[in-house]
Protein backbone atom coordinates (compact mmCIF):
# COMPACT_ATOMS: atom_id res chain seq x y z
CA UNK A 1 0.00 0.00 0.00
CA UNK A 2 1.61 3.73 -1.14
CA UNK A 3 2.67 4.88 1.93
CA UNK A 4 0.37 8.37 1.74
CA UNK A 5 -2.82 5.93 2.05
CA UNK A 6 -0.93 3.89 5.25
CA UNK A 7 -2.07 4.21 8.78
CA UNK A 8 1.39 5.29 10.06
CA UNK A 9 1.22 3.51 13.05
CA UNK A 10 4.14 1.10 14.39
CA UNK A 11 1.52 -1.47 15.94
CA UNK A 12 2.02 -4.88 14.06
CA UNK A 13 -1.77 -4.59 12.90
CA UNK A 14 -1.52 -1.78 11.04
CA UNK A 15 1.69 -2.24 9.33
CA UNK A 16 0.05 -5.60 7.96
CA UNK A 17 -2.74 -3.87 6.64
CA UNK A 18 -0.63 -1.30 5.08
CA UNK A 19 0.83 -4.33 3.13
CA UNK A 20 -1.85 -6.51 2.44
CA UNK A 21 -5.14 -4.57 3.77
CA UNK A 22 -5.81 -3.03 0.27
CA UNK A 23 -8.91 -4.08 -1.82
CA UNK A 24 -8.10 -7.33 -3.79
CA UNK A 25 -4.79 -7.89 -2.16
CA UNK A 26 -5.74 -10.53 0.45
CA UNK A 27 -7.11 -12.41 -2.35
CA UNK A 28 -4.47 -12.51 -4.67
CA UNK A 29 -2.63 -13.96 -1.66
CA UNK A 30 -5.54 -17.04 -1.53
CA UNK A 31 -5.60 -17.40 -5.31
CA UNK A 32 -1.35 -17.98 -4.92
CA UNK A 33 -1.26 -20.66 -2.30
CA UNK A 34 -1.85 -23.79 -4.18
CA UNK A 35 0.63 -22.39 -6.39
CA UNK A 36 2.00 -19.82 -9.53
CA UNK A 37 -0.28 -18.21 -11.71
CA UNK A 38 -0.60 -16.04 -14.67
CA UNK A 39 -2.28 -13.01 -14.81
CA UNK A 40 -5.34 -14.30 -17.03
CA UNK A 41 -5.47 -16.86 -14.54
CA UNK A 42 -5.69 -14.35 -11.68
CA UNK A 43 -8.24 -12.25 -13.93
CA UNK A 44 -10.63 -15.40 -14.03
CA UNK A 45 -10.52 -16.11 -10.43
CA UNK A 46 -11.20 -12.65 -9.56
CA UNK A 47 -13.58 -11.42 -12.56
CA UNK A 48 -14.71 -8.42 -10.62
CA UNK A 49 -11.56 -7.29 -10.23
CA UNK A 50 -10.63 -4.48 -13.18
CA UNK A 51 -7.25 -5.08 -14.93
CA UNK A 52 -5.81 -1.73 -13.24
CA UNK A 53 -6.91 -2.90 -9.50
CA UNK A 54 -5.32 -6.06 -9.99
CA UNK A 55 -2.26 -4.65 -11.61
CA UNK A 56 -1.69 -2.43 -9.01
CA UNK A 57 -1.96 -4.94 -6.00
CA UNK A 58 0.37 -7.20 -7.96
CA UNK A 59 3.08 -4.44 -8.14
CA UNK A 60 2.16 -3.58 -4.08
CA UNK A 61 2.76 -6.64 -3.33
CA UNK A 62 5.83 -7.46 -5.16
CA UNK A 63 7.20 -3.90 -3.87
CA UNK A 64 6.41 -5.99 -0.35
CA UNK A 65 8.62 -8.63 -0.80
CA UNK A 66 5.12 -10.35 -0.59
CA UNK A 67 4.63 -11.76 -3.94
CA UNK A 68 7.58 -12.21 -6.75
CA UNK A 69 7.00 -12.33 -10.62
CA UNK A 70 8.87 -15.33 -12.52
CA UNK A 71 9.31 -16.43 -15.74
CA UNK A 72 8.63 -20.43 -16.74
CA UNK A 73 11.50 -21.91 -18.76
CA UNK A 74 10.08 -23.69 -22.16
CA UNK A 75 8.15 -25.01 -23.14
CA UNK A 76 6.05 -22.73 -20.60
CA UNK A 77 7.55 -19.73 -21.28
CA UNK A 78 5.20 -17.10 -19.78
CA UNK A 79 5.50 -15.21 -16.62
CA UNK A 80 3.73 -16.30 -13.65
CA UNK A 81 2.91 -14.63 -9.94
CA UNK A 82 3.71 -16.25 -6.84
CA UNK A 83 4.16 -16.07 -3.58
CA UNK A 84 7.95 -15.90 -1.74
CA UNK A 85 8.73 -17.54 1.34
CA UNK A 86 7.40 -14.59 3.43
CA UNK A 87 4.24 -14.69 1.19
CA UNK A 88 3.20 -17.95 2.52
CA UNK A 89 3.37 -17.11 5.48
CA UNK A 90 -0.05 -15.62 5.40
CA UNK A 91 -1.96 -18.59 4.51
CA UNK A 92 -3.01 -19.02 8.59
CA UNK A 93 -3.75 -15.85 8.37
CA UNK A 94 -6.09 -16.43 5.74
CA UNK A 95 -7.32 -19.39 6.75
CA UNK A 96 -8.14 -18.10 9.96
CA UNK A 97 -10.10 -15.38 8.56
CA UNK A 98 -12.21 -17.37 6.01
CA UNK A 99 -13.01 -19.53 8.85
CA UNK A 100 -13.86 -16.25 11.31
CA UNK A 101 -16.27 -14.98 8.60
CA UNK A 102 -18.28 -18.57 8.02
CA UNK A 103 -20.32 -17.06 11.06
CA UNK A 104 -21.96 -15.06 8.68
CA UNK A 105 -24.15 -15.73 6.17
CA UNK A 106 -23.49 -14.93 2.62
CA UNK A 107 -25.33 -11.67 0.79
CA UNK A 108 -27.16 -12.55 -2.30
CA UNK A 109 -24.36 -11.03 -4.07
CA UNK A 110 -21.66 -13.22 -2.80
CA UNK A 111 -22.29 -16.44 -4.92
CA UNK A 112 -19.05 -17.06 -6.61
CA UNK A 113 -16.25 -19.43 -5.44
CA UNK A 114 -13.30 -19.50 -7.04
CA UNK A 115 -11.75 -23.27 -8.15
CA UNK A 116 -8.83 -22.62 -5.53
CA UNK A 117 -11.20 -21.12 -2.85
CA UNK A 118 -12.94 -24.79 -3.22
CA UNK A 119 -10.12 -26.61 -3.14
CA UNK A 120 -8.37 -24.58 -0.12
CA UNK A 121 -11.65 -25.67 1.68
CA UNK A 122 -10.80 -29.31 1.28
CA UNK A 123 -6.75 -28.69 2.28
CA UNK A 124 -8.21 -26.99 5.15
CA UNK A 125 -11.13 -28.65 6.87
CA UNK A 126 -9.86 -32.05 5.88
CA UNK A 127 -10.07 -34.07 8.95
CA UNK A 128 -7.77 -37.21 9.05
CA UNK A 129 -8.34 -40.49 10.43
CA UNK A 130 -5.28 -42.73 10.91
CA UNK A 131 -7.58 -46.02 10.01
CA UNK A 132 -8.66 -44.45 6.89
CA UNK A 133 -6.65 -45.82 3.73
CA UNK A 134 -5.11 -42.64 1.20
CA UNK A 135 -6.00 -42.47 -1.91
CA UNK A 136 -5.36 -40.38 -4.99
CA UNK A 137 -7.79 -38.34 -7.17
CA UNK A 138 -8.05 -35.93 -10.20
CA UNK A 139 -11.13 -33.20 -9.38
CA UNK A 140 -12.63 -31.53 -12.33
CA UNK A 141 -14.61 -28.55 -11.79
CA UNK A 142 -16.32 -27.71 -14.59
CA UNK A 143 -17.93 -24.37 -14.55
CA UNK A 144 -14.16 -23.20 -14.02
CA UNK A 145 -12.71 -25.11 -17.16
CA UNK A 146 -9.18 -26.09 -17.02
CA UNK A 147 -8.13 -23.76 -14.11
CA UNK A 148 -10.52 -25.88 -12.22
CA UNK A 149 -8.35 -29.36 -12.91
CA UNK A 150 -6.38 -30.08 -9.34
CA UNK A 151 -5.21 -33.51 -7.99
CA UNK A 152 -5.85 -34.38 -4.35
CA UNK A 153 -4.07 -36.90 -2.56
CA UNK A 154 -4.89 -37.41 1.08
CA UNK A 155 -3.21 -39.74 3.33
CA UNK A 156 -4.37 -40.54 7.36
CA UNK A 157 -1.92 -37.04 7.91
CA UNK A 158 -4.39 -34.50 5.75
CA UNK A 159 -4.69 -33.50 2.49
CA UNK A 160 -2.53 -32.11 -0.49
CA UNK A 161 -3.78 -30.20 -3.19
CA UNK A 162 -1.75 -29.79 -6.31
CA UNK A 163 -2.66 -27.79 -9.63
CA UNK A 164 -0.98 -30.65 -11.23
CA UNK A 165 -3.26 -34.09 -11.54
CA UNK A 166 -2.05 -37.29 -10.53
CA UNK A 167 -1.24 -39.37 -14.10
CA UNK A 168 -2.95 -42.61 -12.19
CA UNK A 169 -5.16 -41.59 -9.78
CA UNK A 170 -7.79 -43.86 -7.90
CA UNK A 171 -10.64 -41.84 -8.92
CA UNK A 172 -11.79 -38.78 -11.10
CA UNK A 173 -14.40 -36.55 -9.69
CA UNK A 174 -16.15 -34.48 -12.51
CA UNK A 175 -18.84 -32.24 -11.20
CA UNK A 176 -19.26 -28.34 -10.58
CA UNK A 177 -18.02 -26.15 -7.86
CA UNK A 178 -21.53 -25.48 -5.99
CA UNK A 179 -22.20 -29.60 -6.20
CA UNK A 180 -18.75 -30.09 -4.67
CA UNK A 181 -19.16 -27.33 -1.97
CA UNK A 182 -22.66 -29.09 -1.41
CA UNK A 183 -20.86 -32.54 -1.06
CA UNK A 184 -18.49 -31.72 1.48
CA UNK A 185 -19.18 -33.92 4.80
CA UNK A 186 -21.90 -35.76 3.46
CA UNK A 187 -21.16 -40.04 3.55
CA UNK A 188 -23.50 -40.78 0.70
CA UNK A 189 -22.64 -39.64 -2.69
CA UNK A 190 -26.23 -39.55 -4.17
CA UNK A 191 -26.59 -35.93 -3.92
CA UNK A 192 -23.31 -35.43 -5.70
CA UNK A 193 -24.69 -38.32 -8.67
CA UNK A 194 -28.03 -36.58 -8.68
CA UNK A 195 -26.75 -33.01 -9.63
CA UNK A 196 -24.79 -34.50 -12.46
CA UNK A 197 -21.46 -35.42 -11.06
CA UNK A 198 -19.36 -37.64 -12.53
CA UNK A 199 -17.15 -40.50 -11.13
CA UNK A 200 -14.61 -42.56 -12.80
CA UNK A 201 -12.33 -45.03 -10.84
CA UNK A 202 -12.91 -45.74 -7.51
CA UNK A 203 -15.99 -43.89 -5.62
CA UNK A 204 -15.34 -45.06 -2.02
CA UNK A 205 -11.95 -43.30 -2.65
CA UNK A 206 -14.43 -39.98 -3.64
CA UNK A 207 -16.53 -41.03 -1.11
CA UNK A 208 -13.48 -40.83 1.79
CA UNK A 209 -12.51 -37.67 0.43
CA UNK A 210 -15.68 -35.74 0.95
CA UNK A 211 -17.00 -37.34 4.24
CA UNK A 212 -13.44 -36.26 5.78
CA UNK A 213 -14.15 -32.37 4.63
CA UNK A 214 -15.88 -30.65 7.49
CA UNK A 215 -16.61 -26.75 6.95
CA UNK A 216 -17.28 -24.97 10.29
CA UNK A 217 -20.90 -24.07 10.31
CA UNK A 218 -22.37 -21.26 12.45
CA UNK A 219 -24.00 -22.33 15.75
CA UNK A 220 -27.43 -21.45 16.75
CA UNK A 221 -26.00 -19.32 19.53
CA UNK A 222 -23.81 -17.79 17.15
CA UNK A 223 -26.95 -17.06 14.64
CA UNK A 224 -28.59 -15.44 18.08
CA UNK A 225 -26.20 -13.49 18.60
CA UNK A 226 -25.56 -11.96 15.39
CA UNK A 227 -29.14 -11.15 14.94
CA UNK A 228 -29.64 -9.78 18.87
CA UNK A 229 -26.83 -7.47 17.97
CA UNK A 230 -28.10 -6.51 14.39
CA UNK A 231 -31.59 -5.49 16.50
CA UNK A 232 -29.21 -3.85 18.94
CA UNK A 233 -27.34 -1.55 16.37
CA UNK A 234 -31.07 -0.55 14.70
CA UNK A 235 -32.83 0.09 17.57
CA UNK A 236 -33.00 4.21 18.45
CA UNK A 237 -30.93 5.24 21.37
CA UNK A 238 -32.06 5.34 24.20
CA UNK A 239 -32.55 9.30 25.25
CA UNK A 240 -33.10 8.94 28.85
CA UNK A 241 -29.34 7.41 29.47
CA UNK A 242 -28.24 10.81 27.34
CA UNK A 243 -29.92 12.86 30.53
CA UNK A 244 -27.20 15.13 32.23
Amino acid sequence: MPAQRGYRQACGIARGLDIVGERWSLLVVRELLLGPKRFTDLQQALPTASPNALSDRLRELADAGVVRRRQLPPPGNVRVYELTAWGRGLEPIVVALGTWALAAPPTAEQLFVSADSAMLAIRTYFVPTPQRPGATLRIELRDHGPAGVFGVRFTPAGAEIAHEPPEEPDAVLITTTDALLAAFGDDDLAGLVAAGAAIIGDPEAVRRLLAAVHVPAPTESTRNRQLRSTEADRRPPDRARNVT
